[in-house]
């Protein structure tokens, strides 16, 4: 146990251009409260290896480099981008703040300022997600969804080279770099649930350095955690990774009475567009994992196993399609 901070803060980032700038944002922010922070950049699977995502691991393979060199003292601090962080906790290790969140949706980045419904059939439209290749097929817009990897900028080459028509993109990683100019739209969420933890990032520290532990709840933002949270406990019960087709966006709300709840949306498809389930649930502000763990409840229920354990593979749609439930009162009446 370590009880007095380090002179100096090691802050572990990945070497691209979109962890070292949120690292950097962290490390600003740490710095405004009078620490000393070095940025220790850490090369991960993810970065070297192109390979789809479902076929090098998915779920943690960008956060297992940097999690080692925490255990192995290399580093203090980690900065995660919270939706590549695994649900189950890393034994010796704590998520210790979860800063303010940017806006969680994606974007398209298009030729020619085209939006999604503008693309013609037969487009080409680039993610190395298959969140997001599950949405597009489900919208029926007669495009080919095609598989890419890569950093922020090698993905939008790909609509200069003519590769693809458009990518699509985390809204935040663009908002980061200082190139939202060139999102042709922001998606809908009715359209395009993000992944859960989307937009957020997680600051991780061994659990056995208690002041440092102390010293990084100032950053942690309550109304980013509590949606988080529930976000990651739905992804959990599900048991499906980071690499499955699962949307998620949870919102605190408050109600007529004052009181506050967090309101979870959610998405489970397959590949190929022939399951699309879509529900709700609303829940106390204070129990977020019942919250998750209730719409989970209500999608595996309706037909999601399959589609969120096997995402690379064929599944069979639901037998029935339902309507969204609002919430846990009206599902029980």
């Amino acid at each position: 146990m370590t009880t007095t901070l380090p002179t100096t803060l090691r802050l572990g980032t990945r070497r691209s251009e979109l962890a070292t700038t949120q690292s950097t944002w962290v490390a600003d922010r740490l710095r405004e409260l009078g620490h000393q922070v070095e940025l220790v950049e850490i090369v991960t699977e993810g970065d070297t290896n192109l390979a789809p995502m479902t076929t090098i691991g998915g779920t943690g393979v960008f956060a297992a480099a940097i999690r080692q060199a925490l255990l192995r003292d290399e580093v203090d601090i980690a900065v995660h981008s919270l939706k590549d962080l695994p649900v189950a906790p890393e034994p010796g290790l704590v998520i210790a703040a979860i800063p303010v969140r940017e806006d969680p949706r994606d974007v398209l980045v298009a030729r020619d300022g085209l939006t999604l419904g503008e693309i013609p059939a037969g487009g080409v439209i680039g993610t190395g997600s298959t969140r997001r290749a599950a949405q597009i097929n489900a919208l029926g817009l007669g495009v080919e969804v095609r598989g890419i990897r890569g950093n922020v900028g090698t993905r939008m080459a790909r609509i200069d080279s003519g590769e693809c028509d458009a990518v699509v993109l985390a809204r935040a990683g663009l908002a980061r770099l200082g190139l939202l100019d060139r999102a042709t739209e922001v998606i809908d969420p009715l359209q395009m649930l993000p992944a859960p933890g989307q937009g957020a990032l997680a600051i991780e520290c061994r659990e056995s350095d208690t002041a440092l532990v102390e010293a990084l709840r100032a950053i942690d933002d309550a109304d980013t955690r509590a949606a988080t949270t529930a976000e990651r406990a739905l992804l959990q019960t599900l048991e499906a990774g980071c690499s499955a087709p699962v949307g998620a966006l949870a919102e605190v709300a408050e109600e007529e009475d004052g009181r506050l709840v967090i309101s979870l949306r959610a998405f489970v498809g397959t590949l190929d567009g022939s399951l699309e389930l879509r529900r709700s649930w609303v829940g106390p502000y204070d129990t977020p994992e019942q919250v998750g763990r209730g719409l989970a409840a209500v999608l595996l229920e309706d037909g999601a196993a399959d589609a969120v354990r096997k995402p690379a593979g064929p599944s069979q749609p639901s037998p029935e399609r339902r309507t969204e439930v609002p919430n846990a009162t009206e599902r029980e009446k």
